[in-house]
């Protein structure tokens, strides 16, 4: 037997190169997922309520209003007249009711109240850059600082501003520096909070299958979110001031397309696309993550004291990678 050495040349088959016409179709924008679940909250969310519908639950609020009142004052009138321990007792109870739906209004009051603040401070703060004025945005500075004076974390942030104030002479770098002391920490714990929401609506959307679950999950998750995101800014808001928020967050979102898919979403829908041939779910799951994080950013943008200076706009893409990166192998990234 001869004992070759050397290389020994082994001929395979030719094997073609594929072209153009060999690539698999693009599928329909119908067979992508679209986040179903968010875009029915965004819709809920932006209709406008009909005036009528309006005026009869008023009409149905304070009918209902009036016949418990006189209900409570028959029945703590009769219990007077025939048992008068027990009708004290009731007349107490009421007035405990009565104690507690004031002091809820009022906090419902503050909330809107705060948030109005905060709205006010932006204004503020836009007509101090466009006009380039250093006073407004001192005064703006000061109010800031007014507003986050008891925040430990900031403590720092509000040192170091008040030792470069001295420095600066134009409003635009004044309120860079604020932005950057102040709000950057800020920025952070919103960002975490948003990304929590989009990994929580993208893992209910894929795992539970039952109807309207995912609908459920994007809107308790949404309100959540843009209440802590609220309260992170200095606008703690309380359930109406919440509603009230989503519903100017969803309106301003569904009024320039937003909600639509986007070209800061075209990394999540490739992914939710390719996780789709798996599982339709597990698609929907990553948009409705993604939906998820564009309210947020936009959230954000309605919360904060001060505009996004330039290159600080948290990017929908980033968050998203963040939220789901290791909940689906790697979609959205």
């Amino acid at each position: 037997m001869i004992d070759r050495k050397g290389p020994v040349l082994i001929e395979l088959e030719e094997v073609q190169a594929g072209g153009p016409q060999d690539a698999p179709p693009v599928p329909d924008a119908a067979e992508l997922p679209q986040g179903q679940a968010m875009q029915m909250v965004a819709t809920l969310g932006a209709r406008r309520p009909n005036r009528l519908m309006r005026l009869f639950w008023s009409a149905v609020l304070g009918l209902a209003g009036l016949v418990l009142s006189l209900s409570a004052w028959d029945f703590v009138t009769g219990l007077l007249a025939t048992r008068p321990v027990l009708g004290w007792v009731a007349a107490g109870l009421v007035g405990l009711v009565l104690i507690c739906l004031l002091g809820i209004a009022l906090r419902e009051a503050a909330a809107f109240a705060r948030l109005g603040r905060l709205d006010g401070l932006r204004r503020e703060a836009e007509a101090a850059l466009s006009s380039g004025d250093l006073a407004a945005a001192r005064r703006v500075v000061g109010r800031l600082e007014a507003l986050y004076r008891g925040r430990a974390r900031l403590e720092l942030g509000r040192a170091e501003l008040a030792r470069q104030d001295g420095e600066v002479f134009e409003a635009e770098t004044l309120l860079a520096l604020a932005e950057a002391h102040l709000l950057a920490p800020l920025d952070a714990m919103a960002r975490a909070e948003v990304e929590a929401a989009a990994r929580q609506v993208a893992t209910v959307t894929a795992l539970v299958p039952i109807a309207l679950a995912d609908v459920v999950a994007a809107l308790t998750a949404n309100i959540r979110m843009i209440r802590r995101i609220a309260e992170i800014y200095g606008g703690r808001s309380g359930t109406l001031g919440s509603v009230r928020l989503l519903r100017a967050v969803l309106t301003h979102l569904v009024a320039t397309g937003a909600v639509a898919i986007g070209d800061d979403l075209i990394g999540s829908v490739a992914g939710g696309s390719i996780l789709s041939k798996v599982s339709r779910r597990f698609g929907e799951g990553v948009v409705n993550g993604a939906l998820t994080a564009r309210v947020g950013v936009a959230a954000m943008e309605v919360c904060r004291p001060l505009p996004f200076g330039e290159g600080r706009r948290p990017g929908v893409g980033s968050l998203v990678k963040r939220a789901l990166t290791g909940l689906f192998g790697q979609a959205g990234a």
